[in-house]
This record gives C-alpha cells, sequence and structure tokens, in this order.
C-alpha cells in the first residue's frame, strides 16, 4: 500500500490524516459499511450492567462472522466514554476482537461524539484516497447516563445534528435503566430507544442484522430495518 498524509479540516481545525496509521486490506475492493460503537464507561455501568454488554460485543462478532458478504464489508471501531478512548480504530469483522471493557469514570457523552465524528471523517478520507465507495457510517451509542462535558456536549449536539440533517451518518442512541432519554432524544431526528432490562445480547443480534441488511444492499439505497422492539422501547 503507498503511504500517504493528507489533511483535512474536522470541526474547524485543519488536522493531518496520516494513512499509514489506519489498517487498510487494498485488496479488498468492496464497498465499506463503517460503524462506530460509542460505549459509555462511566462508574454507573459497573457489575452486571458491563459484563452484559462486554457479553453482547461478543455476540455482535459471532452474528456478523455468520454473513460472508458482511465480513467483507462491515468495518467496526469501539470508542468509550469514561474518559474517551478509542478502543479500536476500523477494522474488518474478522480482525475484530471484542474487549473486555471496565467501567471507571464520568460520562463526557460530548467529547466521545465529537471523537466519532472525526474518527468517521478520517476513515471515509482513506476510503476516497483508495478509491472505494462506502454506504452512510453508523454511530451506534449506548448509555445508562447524561453527558458530563456540558459545552462540549452542547457542540457536539449541534454538530451530529447537522450531520443527521445532511445525511452523512444514521445515528442510534439507547439508553439503558437510569438513562437520560430527554437529552438522547435531543441528539438526532430518530427517536432513542430504551433497552428491556439488560437485554444486550438481543439488541446486539438486531444490531448485526441491520448492518447485515445495509451491507447487501447498494451504497446510497434506503434499507428497511428490522423493529427493534424485542430488546427496545421508545
Amino acid at each position: 500500500m503507498c503511504h500517504h498524509l493528507n489533511v483535512a479540516v474536522l470541526w474547524g481545525k485543519t488536522v493531518a490524516i496520516n494513512f499509514d496509521a489506519v489498517e487498510f486490506d487494498t485488496s479488498n475492493p468492496e464497498p465499506r459499511c463503517a460503524c462506530v460503537l460509542l460505549l459509555d464507561t462511566s462508574g454507573s455501568m459497573a457489575g452486571q450492567p458491563m459484563a452484559e454488554l462486554n457479553e453482547g460485543l461478543r455476540v455482535l462478532k459471532n452474528e456478523l462472522m455468520k454473513d460472508e458478504l458482511a465480513q467483507l464489508r462491515v468495518e467496526l471501531s469501539l470508542i468509550t466514554f469514561g474518559p474517551v478512548e478509542v478502543v479500536q480504530e476500523f477494522i474488518s469483522v474478522e480482525q475484530f476482537t471484542p474487549p473486555t471493557l471496565t467501567a471507571r469514570d464520568v460520562t463526557p457523552m460530548g467529547g466521545a461524539i465529537h471523537r466519532a465524528l472525526d474518527l468517521l471523517e478520517e476513515r471515509k478520507g482513506v476510503y476516497k484516497v483508495n478509491g472505494i465507495s462506502y454506504f452512510r457510517p453508523w454511530i451506534f451509542l449506548i448509555t445508562d447516563g447524561a453527558p458530563t462535558d456540558g459545552a462540549v456536549w452542547e457542540q457536539a449536539r449541534l454538530r451530529l445534528q447537522a450531520a443527521d440533517r445532511e445525511k452523512k451518518i444514521a445515528f442510534f442512541a439507547v439508553g439503558v435503566e437510569g438513562a437520560d432519554m430527554d437529552v438522547l432524544n435531543q441528539l438526532s431526528s430518530r427517536q432513542a430507544l430504551r433497552l428491556k432490562g439488560l437485554d444486550f445480547r438481543e439488541m446486539f443480534v438486531w444490531l448485526s442484522a441491520s448492518l447485515s441488511a445495509v451491507s447487501a444492499s447498494i451504497p446510497g439505497d434506503e434499507v428497511p430495518l428490522q423493529s427493534p422492539m424485542g430488546w427496545g422501547t421508545v
């Protein structure tokens, strides 16, 4: 692969993108479906919620591995908040190793949203440099609280709303018990869902099926998704 260093304007700032630092399989010409998982690792997620979330990530990997086309097209990235940390940059389903997350801090949701949007812009730059088409990227946020980074969250909310309005991303928010659903419903035009109990397993089965459906379509097509009502409520 050729080495590339380019620049982009991300949220008002010009930044250098080092394409050497991003894994990319140029031998795979398939269009890509990028999904960022934004996962709350604040202290309130400790115990059973975090255990179920970790198990859910393993379910996601296993379900996606059943779909040969999704293996070629879906790319996963994982960002935790509490603190904000890119646990996994974009990687193929086959290469994705579900981490074991721990709960440890507050809920800087705004900072995590900014990082997710930046990461997607960087990844789209990689696709363009390599002549790869792509589906509308997904951001899938899971939280049991409310943002603790005030002004940063407000900026992130406006930025995310703009990206949603311009159809640059598909955003989904899931509230675990204790989440501020009013806050989550301010993030995009799609209504947030409340997780039934700790049914992370069924939620990730739904996510896998949805990503598989999108990745089996043609970039730009609208794909009807299964109802999430088996695991979530509005």
